[in-house]
């Protein structure tokens, strides 16, 4: 008995240390998550935790007869882990040291239990992964494509229902009024919560694994849509009561409703697959929602002896304590640069003159300066093609560790109903950046019979980039190496007017590009 709890008390004293140690780590991590769980798409997650405990408490029976076998590839994921969240707060990449803490938990239950125990809680822990917020790049695309898709099948539900309506990448035009779908009403608000009742429900329900998976992954075309209904719905609304409906509180309560609508799907769905699998259990019995111990458990209670993994772990959490404790609070550096208020309006023989950003732009995009002007040149030639301007655009970040940063056109021009064609990067003739070639992403986008010619690339501290992951690879590097974040958008958008040559029309902005890619040295540092 006296070895028995000396093993109970030695058990709790390193989970107790283990736990601390954790706490101790990644406290900024659980501020991020506290700050992030504030936004409705991600309000859930304040949830997560407490199901994941309950669904592990749940099975607890069954961990006393699971070998214990602890794994040191536990203790590679707690290490690996650990790294990632040092890197990730050295370089201040925002949201990483999130998807590091739910590693280094799965890691420490694998040190302890081995494979064959972490198993029995395997989903629970994996479910902590939709607590955390998605980085910001993937953010932005996701919500992108879902503002169309909601768009798209509003508009058909409208027209459907007898509304004659426009419709213009995310714009509704209902002529006495325009809807716009936002961000807000992209769908991520719902998507998330639904994708985290679609996991429980599908680990809950006791049924066939691709009857499981149908049930979890179904939460997608749900969430679009039902989504699409809801904006479909509001328009409809719109046309016969007023701009009040796509308002306020009413606009919420629409939301609310129809999430509730998509909650209640999800069980019809289970018992639909249990009717087409010719299962005919109750749908309470095939959820499995008691929480009773099974009739048989283990007869006697084994010794508990911390292995070598897991001693290895509760090593590595003792020893990142104090760097993480005594890690400082990095000072970003932010180069002096001109402000694109004294951009010359003449370069080169183009002329040019500026316009302004509206405020809901500017609201979204959370930049610190840019430069928008229409540039031509200064004497046309009469026939040649050339005639329309060159827009140009620069977005500029004096730091990007806070989530805020440039946004790419091939994910933002779609929602202004272009379509891309065309597209890929490509070498600009005769124009250099640091002495290597500039290489830029070309498309011609297209919206019904308009076309626009686009170059765009990324300026990364004193770097000419065409990739996002490659932005993203630097972003991370230069902010542990050289303390700094900053970054821009440079686009270049050329009307083509109908029968234009697109090599003529390339041959004017790889020479507008030549004429403007020197002067903005001034106002992007290297």
């Amino acid at each position: 008995m006296n070895k028995l709890l000396a093993d109970r008390s030695a058990k709790l004293l390193a989970a107790a240390i283990a736990g601390c140690m954790l706490v101790l780590v990644f406290q900024r991590t659980f501020v991020f998550l506290y700050q992030n769980w504030q936004r409705e798409e991600y309000s859930h997650g304040w949830f997560i935790p407490l199901i994941s405990g309950f669904l592990i408490w749940q099975r607890r029976w069954l961990l006393p007869n699971a070998p214990v076998q602890g794994s040191w590839i536990g203790a590679l994921c707690v290490a690996f882990g650990l790294t990632i969240y040092f890197v990730g707060t050295a370089s201040s990449i925002v949201g990483v040291d999130a998807f590091a803490l739910d590693l280094v938990i799965a890691g420490c239950v694998l040190a302890v239990w081995g494979g064959k125990g972490f198993k029995v809680i395997a989903v629970p822990i994996a479910l902590l992964l939709l607590m955390n917020p998605l980085p910001t790049f993937w953010y932005n695309h996701l919500s992108s494509e879902l503002q169309l898709l909601s768009s798209q099948i509003g508009v058909g539900i409208i027209r459907a229902l007898g509304v004659s309506v426009f419709l213009e990448g995310n714009v509704i035009d209902l002529g006495s009024y325009k809807l716009e779908v936002a961000e807000a009403c992209s769908g991520l608000r719902y998507l998330f919560p639904l994708m985290t009742l679609g996991a429980i429900f599908a680990y809950q329900f006791k049924s066939r694994t691709w009857m499981r998976w149908c049930l979890f992954l179904s939460t997608i075309p749900i969430t679009v849509l039902m989504n699409g209904l809801r904006v479909g719905i509001i328009g409809v609304l719109v046309d016969h009561f007023g701009a009040a409906q796509a308002e306020g509180f009413l606009h919420d309560f629409e939301g609310w409703m129809v999430f509730m609508l998509s909650f209640i799907l999800l069980p019809l769905e289970c018992k639909l697959l249990m009717r087409i699998a010719g299962d005919r259990r109750p749908l309470a019995q095939a959820l499995s929602l008691t929480t009773s111990a099974p009739a048989a458990r283990p007869a006697a209670t084994r010794l508990f002896r911390l292995g070598g993994p897991a001693i290895a772990v509760l090593a590595l959490l003792l020893l990142s304590a104090y760097p993480a404790l005594a890690l400082p609070q990095r000072t970003e550096i932010r180069p002096d640069r001109r402000d694109f208020s004294r951009f010359p309006l003449s370069i080169q023989g183009w002329t040019g003159y500026r316009q302004q950003l509206e405020g809901v732009y500017l609201d979204a995009l959370q930049l610190d300066d840019y430069l928008l002007m229409n540039f031509a040149p200064a004497a046309q030639t009469s026939g040649s093609g050339l005639e329309a301007p060159i827009n140009l655009y620069v977005a500029y970040y004096a730091s990007q560790r806070t989530g805020h940063s440039v946004h790419s056109p091939s994910s933002c021009l779609p929602g202004g109903g272009w379509r891309l064609q065309q597209a890929g990067p490509v070498e600009v003739s005769g124009v250099t950046v640091n002495g290597a070639p500039l290489r830029v992403n070309r498309a011609i986008i297209q919206q019904d019979a308009e076309r626009q010619l686009v170059y765009y690339w990324f300026m990364e501290r004193g770097r000419a980039l065409t990739s996002e992951y490659i932005v993203k690879w630097y972003l991370a590097a230069d902010a542990v190496t050289r303390h700094r974040s900053d970054g821009a958008l440079v686009r270049l958008i050329m009307p083509l007017p109908d029968g234009a040559d697109p090599a003529r029309a390339d041959a004017q902005m790889g020479r507008f590009a030549a004429a403007v890619v020197p002067e903005l040295r001034t106002y992007l540092p290297n």
